[in-house]
């Protein structure tokens, strides 16, 4: 049951909702527009704050269900955990994309919002109140990433919880090593809810 419950997690992690809702009810292929990533903050620069909502939530929700499928079919710590990494690894490595895909930041947050719900709820606030402050979704994300393992130390919780939050964090923020350099250089984009 191990194995089925980390290769659906995969499975379900690499589900491109953002590509394939896009490109059914808007015929737009988020990877011809924008950033070319197929996750929530293309869809919201690209055709605005309900498409981009949609597909946050919906990335959101592969993270959250994979690790309930690691809970329901096998139900120790350590499977629910791999099964929210492998949700994450699929967002990012899609079996669907030719192992390509977005950035994780959506599918991790429904991943600890099942492990640490505590967690979720500081980093979250934390990512929208840099986001307002600076309009950099990116910038959000990293610091959003880099303070999960250090919240999940602060609020007691069990040492693979802590790990998994530097593995996590680790991944996010590889992803966004070229958002990182447009930072420093200052030519990031800011967000901006925008129609075709």
């Amino acid at each position: 049951m191990t194995l089925l419950a980390l290769l659906l997690s995969y499975l379900l992690g690499s589900i491109p909702n953002g590509l394939w809702l896009c490109r059914a009810l808007w015929h737009v292929d988020l990877r011809q527009h924008g950033s070319h990533n197929i996750g929530a903050t293309n869809a919201w620069r690209t055709l605005g704050k309900g498409p981009g909502f949609l597909v946050f939530f919906l990335d959101m929700l592969k993270g959250l269900l994979a690790v309930w499928l690691g809970e329901m079919l096998v139900g120790t710590p350590l499977v629910m955990i791999l099964c929210g990494v492998l949700a994450i690894v699929g967002h990012s490595l899609s079996l669907f994309l030719r192992f390509h895909g977005g950035k994780g930041v959506a599918t991790g947050l429904g991943v600890i919002l099942m492990l640490m719900p505590k967690v979720t709820v500081i980093v979250f606030l934390v990512w929208l109140l840099l986001v307002l402050a600076t309009r950099y979704v990116s910038l959000g994300s990293i610091v959003a990433a880099a303070l999960v393992p250090v919240l999940a130390l602060v609020f007691g919780y069990p040492a693979l919880y802590v790990a998994f939050g530097v593995l996590a964090a680790a991944l996010i923020i590889v992803r966004h090593r070229s958002n990182i350099t447009r930072l420093l250089n200052g030519t990031e984009n800011r967000i901006s809810a925008g129609h075709l």
